[in-house]
């Protein structure tokens, strides 16, 4: 049996990577109300703190630990007293808190995601849940140094019946799968971007990527825009974003290429062409891609 040695002699024979401890997944409604017309925000926070000092870790030392229920409650009370403006605001009046009330706090990352929620036509106080994605943020701050900012956008899903095509790739003794010139293309968006800047940035720009992510993947009402692979998608989608936010730096986004196929249905005499589809939900190819701006860009 193997031996596992429990005690180290030398305690300079391991050191800390990184640490944190935190809450997650705090859950909140905001609901402020102007006389009969109310606004709502719904979001799930997740708050991550880094203490300068590691004795909780190395002594069992609990005196400089702040309660994960603590945090809990501080996420309610800035929910109260400064309300939701938008989630990535939500998030740096986090950090800004920990770290100008704690000492000891040297780093906070902060993970914020909003229910989509959406106000029934022109209804004062009653509202439907839209499947419009995920909007959430990540906010990550360091004791003496701005806060990095990153929106992004998730489980937002897209399907195309045509205009969708998969042809020229490899074919070696193990290839099955025939070149397809017309397919059925369905995805769920993953897409992180990262703000240059925390000053006066316009948050907002998670709508103009959802309308960006639907015009590349659609294309035109009448007649689409025909994609070659999805890792072609993919970059046109980066590239037009980068092209229209200025304030954005950098953009990953992950599109799982979702399967439909044509089901045989020659067993019982019919041909199907292309009307009759399974849905597959695993396996499923997945495509990934950053891009960011280079140098010479800002100059």
């Amino acid at each position: 049996m193997p031996h596992y040695h429990t005690n180290y002699k030398k305690i300079d024979e391991v050191e800390f990577v990184q640490t944190a401890y935190g809450k997650d997944m705090v859950k909140v409604l905001h609901i402020p109300r102007d006389g009969k017309y109310h606004s709502i925000k719904e979001v799930a926070t997740s708050v991550q703190l880094t203490l300068s000092s590691k004795k909780d870790y190395l002594h069992g030392d609990n005196s400089d630990i702040i309660l994960t229920d603590t945090i809990k409650n501080t996420i309610h009370v800035l929910t109260k007293f400064k309300g939701i403006k938008s989630i990535e605001t939500f998030a740096m009046n986090i950090c800004e808190h920990f770290l100008s009330s704690f000492n000891h706090v040297i780093q906070v990352q902060v993970y914020v995601e909003e229910v989509p929620w959406k106000r029934f036509e022109k209804h004062v106080h009653a509202f439907i849940r839209t499947p419009t994605g995920t909007h959430f943020c990540e906010v990550e701050q360091t004791r003496n140094e701005s806060p990095v900012i990153h929106s992004g956008i998730k489980d937002l899903k897209f399907l195309k019946t045509t205009q969708s095509g998969f042809e020229g790739f490899i074919k070696d003794q193990f290839t099955i799968l025939p070149e397809v010139k017309d397919r059925c293309f369905a995805t769920q968006v993953y897409c992180k971007w990262r703000y240059c800047q925390c000053k006066d940035v316009d948050f907002a720009t998670w709508d103009t990527v959802w309308n960006i992510v639907l015009e590349k993947f659609a294309g035109p009402y009448d007649k689409g825009e025909f994609s070659p692979s999805v890792q072609k998608t993919l970059y046109d989608i980066q590239v037009l974003f980068l092209s229209r936010v200025p304030e954005i730096e950098d953009m990953e986004i992950s599109l799982p290429n979702i399967h439909y196929f044509n089901t045989d249905m020659s067993k019982v005499g019919l041909i199907n062409k292309e009307e009759v589809l399974l849905p597959l939900d695993n396996p499923y190819r997945k495509i990934t891609g950053t891009v960011k701006r280079k140098l010479s860009s800002w100059l």
